[in-house]
């Protein structure tokens, strides 16, 4: 069991590294507000390319996380079905860090906010990590161990939580945009999704790492 205990170690390591680095640097890179900004906008201006390379990392960790999961899942149709979403969380997040989004609601400061197909490009690779973070502890709520009940309440409130902190971010920035609500928390509401998001994923890690322990740990 000790590739699997592994691949699983890197769902936790994802759900530590990618939110500790981002909010770190959000709230000591000069003209970024975790407030106001969102977390893509890491990926430019000034250190922009250590969001880049924090998003890659974290991808491919949840790459390596959703082939644990694979294993660790008793065997049947819902073990091959079930990794999917994390699968596609891991590849957007990579492709979001690769791919940069445009500048925004004054940052970087300086540069002029136009739309780009790289932008629209990024902004479908958000659009697909946020879904795959909400779905996914939904496909995952059920599990035939202790505690299941308790599990299954946590994962659905982690799912609902990050589509709806997701979709408050959305209209957030829209507010912006139009001048309607300014400073909108959108970067507030977006980093709470990814919170909720990653802590669910470092849940996950834990939970499975204690039914599939290496051997010497059992």
């Amino acid at each position: 069991m000790r590739p699997t205990t592994t691949l699983l170690s890197c769902g936790i390591a994802a759900g530590l590294l990618v939110p500790a680095l981002m909010l770190i640097d959000g709230a000591t890179r000069p003209g970024y507000s975790l407030w106001h900004h969102g977390a893509s906008q890491l990926g430019t201006g000034e250190r922009g390319w250590l969001q880049t390379v924090n998003f890659v990392i974290g991808g491919l960790l949840l790459l390596a996380f959703a082939a644990g999961l694979r294993r660790a899942l008793p065997p049947g149709h819902r073990a091959l079905w079930k990794p999917i979403l994390l699968m596609a969380a891991g590849l957007a997040l990579a492709v979001a860090g690769i791919v940069p989004t445009d500048p925004a609601l004054g940052y970087p400061p300086g540069r002029p906010e136009v739309v780009t197909t790289t932008g629209r490009l990024h902004a479908l690779a958000g659009l697909a990590l946020f879904a795959a973070l909400a779905a996914a502890p939904f496909v995952l709520a059920r599990s035939p161990h202790p505690g299941s009940r308790r599990w299954a309440a946590y994962s659905r409130w982690s799912g609902a939580l990050v589509i709806t902190f997701a979709i408050a971010a959305g209209l957030a920035f829209r507010l912006d945009v139009q001048d309607v609500l300014q400073p909108a928390p959108a970067g507030l509401l977006e980093h709470a999704a990814l919170l909720v998001g990653f802590a669910w994923i470092i849940a996950v890690g834990v939970r499975l790492r204690r039914q599939n322990p290496a051997p010497g740990q059992a």
